[in-house]
C-alpha cells in the first residue's frame, strides 16, 4: 500500500534561519506517526507545510499520490483535519458553530450536519447539551473535544495534531489520551501527532520520529531509540525522560 503522505527533500527557512533542513518522511496509512523533540526543532513547521499554511523552499510533498501545490491545496485541505496548540477555537462562536464552520462553508446539508454532529458527540463523549456554549464556558478538556470534532467533521483521511494535550492538567490529559487512542483505533485514522513528551509519544506512536534543530535524527519504535540510539543527542533525550517512560 502506498503511503498517504511523502516528503522528499523538503526544507524551510525563515529569514536566514533554517526551520527545517532537507527532510524525507513517509506517513503510512492507518498508523499514528509521532513527531517528538525539543522546542524549535521543526515539528510544527512540518505540520504547517503539509496543511499548506506555508510552502517549502525546496522539495516536494505528496498527499495520496498528488503533489501539494498552491493551486490544489484548497481542494486537498478538506481531506486533512488539523488541531493546533490549545485548540484554536473562535471565541465568538459556540461549540456547535466552531465544529460546523468548514462544513457549512462547503455547503453540506443541514440534515447531514445534524447527523454527523451527533456521531462526533458520541465518538468524543461530548454532551450535546454543551453545543450552545462558547469556548470560555467550557473546560480545557471540553474545548479540546470541540477542536477534535471540528477536525474530524469532514471525515479526513489525515489528522494533524500539534501538541493537542499540552495545556491540560495531568488527570484530564491522561483521560483524553486514552479516549484519543480509542478514537484512532476505531476510525483506523492516519495521524501525525506532535508532542515533546516521550511517554505520550510511546503511548500513541506506531512510529516515533525524533527531531532536533530541523533534522530528523532517528525514527522507529521506542525500543529502537532506547536500545540503538543514533547519536549522543538521542541518548541524552531518552535518558532525560527515562523516569516518565521506564519506571
Amino acid at each position: 500500500m502506498s503511503p498517504l503522505v511523502q516528503l522528499v527533500d523538503v526544507s524551510k527557512r525563515y529569514a536566514n534561519a533554517p526551520a527545517l533542513h532537507s527532510t524525507n518522511l513517509v506517513i503510512e496509512r492507518g498508523k499514528t506517526t509521532v513527531l517528538i523533540g525539543p522546542s524549535g526543532c521543526g515539528k510544527s513547521t512540518l505540520l504547517r507545510l503539509i496543511i499548506g499554511l506555508i510552502t517549502p523552499d525546496s522539495g516536494t510533498i505528496a498527499f495520496d499520490g498528488s503533489q501539494i501545490t498552491p493551486a490544489n491545496i484548497d481542494t486537498l485541505r478538506p481531506r486533512i483535519g488539523y488541531v493546533i496548540q490549545e485548540g484554536g477555537l473562535f471565541p465568538h462562536l459556540t461549540a456547535r458553530d466552531n465544529i460546523l464552520l468548514m462544513a457549512r462553508y462547503l455547503g453540506k446539508s443541514r440534515e447531514k450536519l445534524r447527523i454527523r454532529l451527533l456521531e462526533l458527540c458520541e465518538l468524543t463523549r461530548f454532551s450535546d447539551n454543551l453545543l450552545s456554549r462558547y469556548p470560555i464556558e467550557l473546560s480545557g478538556g471540553q474545548r479540546q473535544r470541540v477542536s477534535l470534532m471540528r477536525a474530524l467533521m469532514l471525515s479526513p483521511e489525515l489528522l494533524l495534531l500539534d501538541e493537542p494535550l499540552g495545556a491540560l492538567d495531568p488527570l484530564v490529559r491522561a483521560s483524553l489520551q486514552k479516549e484519543l487512542k480509542e478514537i484512532f483505533t476505531r476510525l483506523r485514522q492516519t495521524t501525525l501527532f506532535v508532542t515533546h513528551d516521550l511517554a505520550e509519544a510511546a503511548y500513541f506512536g506506531d512510529e516515533i520520529v525524533l527531531m532536533n534543530e530541523g533534522h530528523i535524527v532517528q525514527q522507529g519504535s521506542l525500543l529502537d531509540l532506547r536500545e540503538n540510539p543514533a547519536n549522543d543527542f538521542v541518548r541524552e533525550f531518552i535518558n532525560s525522560q527515562r523516569a516518565l517512560v521506564f519506571t
